[in-house]
């Protein structure tokens, strides 16, 4: 008669599967939980950026106001971002660089056309000096300030980032879709996120005003020293805002050069303390104050090759009244916007400086302005 117990070779068998499933059950809820824990913090990480943008609805709600006076939206789903530098002093970090008097003016303005499908951004730099038409505003403390011919920073100190977005629009009929402010703390972190930025500086610079003392030669700038040399208006140069502009541009060109080769946007763990630091020092429109719209803002960037990057100041001269103040170049100007509004191509020669070439007999079909692009490099 047969036993019905089990043979030891069953046995044996029986006994390695089991330990198999035992073995295949730990190892999936092993797998489950890591997966947990990787989305659990990404959800976390996810939340904790988004939750560090400050959103600014007291300009959307002014601007509603004069909606029928605001230029049409950009052809093409191009789009418009205006960049303001505040020179606040308020907040952490920012009283260092002088007393905080309850004030702030545009101590840089950019406006950066992208645009549609990727074929090109361009951004041009507003001087703080130029003489515009500001209109009345909605001041801090709810009172109006009076409509004026001013310099164009005025705006920002009276009436905020919608009163600067007005002027701008009023000035050029070009609309602007979203916005960004961004003070000097920042900046600086924005900079030292990518573990600075790398400039090849002709002549030595010595500003104590800007607290910036440098060899010359081959430098990486991170935090404060960049922040310095974007800033540098006295001791460097002829002392101008445009050769200012051109050293913000030629700094703005070298990041976008350094993000792109250095692969930031498509490594996470370098990606991670950009969108800390950029999060964290922004202001934005409420169209682009989520971690996704950012992220998507980047990834439009990142598809523009840098040879399509582009950087110039709006044409401008000495104004007639006043050598310390500026105005606008015509038709260089004009011509500038309208291809902006109707997202045209815009040819800027490399060199940074000169004058446009719009008319005569070295002015090609379209026009040309003197600027420079990503793909130049700083050294």
């Amino acid at each position: 008669m047969t036993d019905s117990a089990d043979s030891p070779a069953e046995a044996g068998a029986e006994g390695d599967g089991g330990r198999k499933r035992h073995w295949l059950r730990w190892t999936a809820l092993g797998t489950a939980v890591v997966v947990l824990a990787a989305a659990g913090a990404g959800w976390w990480l996810y939340r904790k950026l988004d939750g560090n943008i400050t959103t600014d609805t007291t300009a959307a709600a002014e601007l509603l106001k004069y909606e029928k006076e605001r230029p049409s939206p950009t052809v093409n789903a191009a789009r418009n971002i205006l960049l303001i530098g505040s020179d606040t002093r308020a907040g952490a970090g920012n009283r260092q660089y002088g007393r905080d008097k309850g004030t702030q003016r545009s101590d840089t303005t950019i406006l950066l056309h992208l645009s549609a499908r990727g074929a090109g951004a361009t951004a041009v730099s507003i001087p703080r000096d130029l003489m515009v038409n500001i209109p009345s505003c909605t001041k801090p403390d709810r009172t109006r300030s009076e409509a004026m011919f001013a310099q164009f920073n005025l705006a920002f100190e009276y009436g905020g980032t919608a009163c600067t977005i007005r002027t701008l629009e009023k000035l050029t009929r070009i609309r602007i879709d979203h916005h960004m402010v961004i003070d000097f703390q920042g900046f600086k972190k924005m900079v030292d996120a990518v573990d600075g930025v790398e400039l090849c500086l002709k002549e030595p610079i010595d500003d104590a005003d800007a607290r910036l003392k440098l060899p010359a030669g081959r430098q990486t700038l991170r935090g404060e020293q960049a922040l310095g040399f974007v800033r540098a208006r006295k001791t460097l140069g002829n002392g101008s805002d445009t050769e200012r502009m051109d050293r913000q541009q030629q700094f703005l060109g070298a990041l976008v050069n350094k993000v792109q080769s250095d692969g930031v946007l498509l490594n996470p763990t370098r990606l991670y303390p950009v969108l800390d630091a950029a999060t964290k020092s922004v202001t934005t429109d409420a169209g682009l104050d989520s971690l996704r719209d950012l992220y998507d803002l980047a990834r439009s960037l990142r598809a523009v090759p840098t040879e399509k990057v582009q950087f110039l100041t709006v044409p401008r001269r000495p104004y007639t009244y006043n050598p310390n103040r500026d105005e606008l170049v015509q038709p260089a100007a004009d011509q500038l916007f309208a291809r902006l509004r109707a997202d045209r191509p815009v040819t800027v020669r490399p060199g940074g400086s000169g004058k446009p070439e719009t008319e005569g007999p070295n002015a090609s079909t379209a026009p040309s302005f003197p600027g420079r692009n990503a793909a130049e490099g700083a050294c």
